[in-house]
């Protein structure tokens, strides 16, 4: 027996060519139930890539406001009643709201008003953003924004078992589970390029210790500098080198307190899989993470993680047998982890051969197959009446 395929409308303020873990997650679903044979609408801000107006019923550009701090990002304009007669004419069967933008918002609102079955997405912790750059009494307006938000959903899908925890400890309704995978083909130890490393002044037994991602406030990046430091600090006679690739507003300050870092600038592809496999020792002190899709690449690429114990680390992590944790928070904790890598040839080469075992098994197939099927069930539940017909 055949299955229906679904009209699937994906709503975010952000997605490829754009360089973020949210961006990567929704081109992989989108990608991959368009493989299934379903129709993905995109609803989202214009790009600079974009011309005029898209010819096809699978994309609808709004306008996109700039975020502040974030150049390349961008929040979308409220676009309900665009939506509304869009979706008069041409109805999806269930919505994915993957951010909680204006532009998410309206797609909440129409889509409450027409009676379409909508699934929400919880990928960024905008309410740990906020104590991150100081302004702590703006966090409880944004939790409280967040929880109205989903709630107004049928199910709310969360990335990590640690962050539905904490989601249900601040009374969000209806979570489900939908981790993510990684392209192991792509990011794979064979892609390791000694010529690469050489630029970087490395030998074949010297350390690369890389760090990937976006290069802002919220990350916690002032723990590369003293995680760095105590790892030449107790291995003076070793050779290291800390490695920087990704971009972000963080970049000049990271760049004049870490002078003897090489800093890489945004790579892609298969440039970023080369950078990641020319690694040894992968640290990623990130608190604020809801998933953290470099864990995975990196592993999948055959490096050791240290990594705070939460999100996808929690996950994937297994201590002292492929990457190593610390309690969040706990500084010493982190560099000891990572001493401890460094301690014995035989702890980190374990430990990246592990680490790559398990990332291949971590392929996107499965996780869009749940996430097609965690559609259909929402398509299949009774709906509530419109709150009031939409008359063009």
């Amino acid at each position: 027996m055949t299955t229906a395929s679904l009209h699937i409308t994906l709503i975010t303020e952000t997605f490829p060519p754009e360089i973020n873990g949210v961006a990567n997650t929704l081109g992989r679903l989108c990608e991959g139930l368009r493989a299934r044979g379903h129709q993905v609408e995109l609803v989202r801000p214009r790009q600079g890539i974009d011309q005029s107006r898209p010819s096809d019923n699978e994309l609808l550009l709004c306008r996109g406001w700039p975020l502040p701090g974030y150049p390349g990002l961008q929040w979308g304009q409220s676009s309900m009643h665009k939506l509304l007669r869009r979706w008069t004419r041409q109805r999806p069967d269930v919505l994915y709201i993957a951010t909680e933008g204006p532009l998410g918002l309206s797609a909440l609102r129409a889509a409450r008003r027409l009676g379409i079955s909508v699934v929400s997405g919880f990928h960024t912790n905008f309410q740990q953003y906020s104590n991150q750059y100081g302004l702590s009494m703006l966090s409880r307006v944004v939790t409280h924004y967040l929880r109205w938000f989903h709630n107004r959903s049928t199910l709310t899908l969360v990335p990590s078992a640690s962050q539905r925890l904490e989601l249900e400890r601040r009374h969000f309704e209806r979570l489900g589970m939908l981790s993510r995978g990684v392209d192991s083909q792509l990011f794979h130890p064979a892609k390791r390029d000694n010529a690469l490393r050489e630029s970087w002044g490395l030998g074949n037994d010297d350390i690369a210790v890389l760090h990937v991602g976006r290069l802002a406030q919220e990350k916690n990046l002032g723990m590369l500098k003293r995680c760095f430091d105590a790892l030449r600090s107790t291995y003076p006679q070793r050779r290291l080198q800390l490695i920087v690739v990704g971009d972000g507003p963080q970049r000049a300050l990271l760049e004049h307190d870490l002078p003897h870092a090489i800093f890489c600038g945004t790579q892609r592809g298969e440039e970023l899989a080369r950078h990641y496999a020319s690694g040894d020792l992968f640290l990623f002190p990130s608190l604020t993470e809801t998933f953290g899709n470099v864990v995975l690449e990196a592993m999948a690429s055959g490096l050791a993680v240290v990594a705070y114990d939460q999100a996808a680390a929690t996950q994937h992590i297994r201590h002292g047998y492929n990457g190593v944790l610390a309690m969040p928070g706990d500084e010493e904790a982190f560099c000891d982890a990572a001493n401890w890598l460094l301690e014995d040839r035989e702890h980190l080469r374990r430990a990246r051969l592990n680490a790559r075992h398990h990332a291949s098994h971590q392929g996107w197939p499965a996780i869009i197959e749940q996430f097609e099927n965690q559609l259909r069930d929402v398509c299949a539940e009774p709906l509530a009446a419109p709150t009031q017909p939409y008359v063009r």
